[in-house]
């Protein structure tokens, strides 16, 4: 019991030492937020069967947080950040093992081709910012 007291003692310091940023906000209102986004409609698949979804970084998060896919089908995720008041400066998919740098104003490409249905989660570096792929 002393233990777990002190070791919150500890983090409750360290959060009133610790000026508050940008992915702390969006941490804070993560729960009205993702239920305050509006979901972007599933994009129809090109002529070879690659979906292609445009997810904005800003300072909201990922947008759309939610994407909906097909399993077998190829999926071209395009993420541009807009923003430099984030966290979210790279995407990471840890079962793709996917990191990506999110440079400013600039368009990065995520492919890959979801074998079963289920969900990936997506999120910035800290795991502060995230969004999910839906695999139906």
């Amino acid at each position: 019991m002393k233990t777990i007291l002190m070791g919150a003692v500890a983090a409750l310091a360290l959060a009133v030492a610790t000026p508050a940023t940008a992915c702390d906000e969006h941490a804070k209102n993560a729960g009205t937020s993702k239920a305050a986004s509006a979901r972007k409609p599933a994009a129809p698949a090109g002529k070879n069967g690659m979906r292609t979804v445009e997810v904005t970084v800003t300072t909201k998060g990922f947008e759309p947080a939610d994407v909906k896919v097909k399993a077998g089908h190829p999926v071209r995720l395009v993420v541009t950040r807009k923003t430099d008041k984030t966290c979210a400066k790279e995407i990471i998919l840890d079962d793709l093992g996917i990191n990506q740098p999110l440079p400013l104003d600039t368009p990065v490409t995520v492919e890959f081709t979801p074998s079963e249905s289920g969900t990936l989660r997506y999120a910035c570096a800290m795991d502060h910012i995230s969004g999910l792929v839906t695999i139906q």
